[in-house]
């Protein structure tokens, strides 16, 4: 079978997170009819071996996720009136992240399956679950059971796209309290008495946002303001919680429930903040010590602030060593692709892959590589290019026997 039938029959079964199983169970018949070992892991994550058959060459790791964006209801498979486009009937998302990435790698263990003449070092797969969600797939793999520390994860949205570092995630909360409240008309003369929710906003509008460091026209560290909460009492939200039909915005109708004629003891404010380089996430989140630190010096003991910093996902650093992207690029030219190799500004699993070691406890070195062409991924208007899928699993085979040289 081709990519694109094994993509199709694939894509057919519904596998939200934590719901793989039954798109796992054509996998591992897949495996079994081509005499492929593969096996379930403690956590249910597909893991497919193919042993080495050539002496003095190096594994290759390959790993995709079998979860989908979506629900259980039936995935209608359509295409464009020239058959170019593979989508569905507009119901649902197609699941093309990441069963495209499945599909090719799954194609190329049948291929090694068909070829026993190609010399190499040997394949491992790794197909897990609950990746959209909280990665808990990825999570509970047993790394020390791998040999590979090359690994090419095949769940980038654009076709030879060859991510060599991904930016960390880390949350930053922020909290103010002011030591007086009071009533918003007998006490608003008294000059000690500040209001916590006017004091969070003065000190968001003087903290980063956005952009911080650029390079090689990508973005390597930024930071989001995502939310800000002051003046909605514990009274205010036990309301909207009684009310049995809460009408939307619900921030506004939060705020009608709320009490205007305090002066506010508490605000608290939440940042994202991604980085791929360590370094200038400190230097980003030393600019919110600093104006955290003059704005507890400004205002004394009658307010303060508080900073917490917790790490969500640890950076994907670029390697050193380059020989994968060596290896693309030369791919690239011979297939007739375009290989962008650059960084990305988001999670993935690579992240995971970048912060362990294998079982030789070397570390990983892993890659985020785009095998398909993929528009709207999450929602219903998901599509996929046909030709790119199967361009895609020609990239990977000719790396793998690249790689195998």
């Amino acid at each position: 079978m081709d990519t694109i039938s094994i993509f199709e029959e694939l894509a057919k079964i519904p596998s939200p997170s934590l719901y793989e199983e039954n798109v796992a169970k054509k996998i591992m018949e897949y495996t079994y009819n081509n005499g492929i070992n593969a096996y379930f892991d403690d956590y249910k994550n597909v893991i497919i071996k193919i042993p080495a058959n050539c002496e003095g060459k190096k594994p290759l790791l390959l790993s995709a996720h079998m979860d989908v964006v979506g629900n259980l209801s039936p995935v209608n498979i359509c295409y464009s009136n020239d058959k170019k486009i593979i989508k569905t009937d507009g119901t649902r998302t197609l699941g093309a992240d990441d069963k495209a990435g499945v599909a090719v790698a799954l194609n190329l263990a049948i291929y090694l399956a068909k070829n026993p003449d190609v010399k190499h070092g040997g394949l491992e797969i790794v197909l897990t679950r609950d990746e959209e969600t909280t990665m808990t797939g990825i999570k509970n793999v047993k790394f020390e059971e791998l040999e590979s520390e090359n690994v090419l994860v095949l769940d980038s949205d654009s076709l030879g796209n060859f991510e060599i570092a991904g930016a960390g995630y880390t949350i930053i909360d922020l909290e103010v309290n002011a030591k007086l409240g009071g009533h918003s008309g007998n006490d608003i003369q008294d000059k000690k008495r500040y209001n916590a929710a006017k004091l969070i906003a003065d000190l968001v509008s003087r903290l980063p946002n956005g952009v911080f460091k650029v390079e090689n026209g990508f973005t390597i560290t930024s930071c989001n303001l995502g939310s800000i909460v002051a003046g909605a009492t514990d009274i205010g939200i036990e309301r909207i919680l009684e009310m049995e039909n809460v009408e939307k915005p619900y921030s506004k109708t939060l705020i009608s429930k709320c009490a205007n004629n305090i002066i506010n003891t508490s605000a608290y404010a939440q940042y994202s903040l991604r980085s791929s380089v360590k370094k200038y996430e400190e230097k980003l989140i030393s600019k919110f010590q600093k104006e955290i630190n003059k704005f507890n010096k400004k205002y004394g003991e009658y307010a303060n602030a508080k900073i917490t910093i917790k790490t969500h996902l640890l950076p994907f650093e670029k390697s050193l060593n380059q020989e994968m992207s060596n290896i693309a690029k030369i791919v690239g030219k011979k297939i007739d692709l375009n290989v962008k190799v650059q960084s990305f500004h988001a999670g993935a699993e690579t992240h995971i892959y970048a912060n362990k070691t294998n079982k030789f406890d070397i570390k990983f070195k892993p890659v985020l590589v785009g095998v398909a062409n993929i528009d709207s991924m999450h929602s219903p208007n998901e599509s996929m290019e046909v030709e790119s899928l199967k361009k895609g699993f020609e990239f990977i085979r000719e790396i793998f026997l690249e790689y195998n040289k």
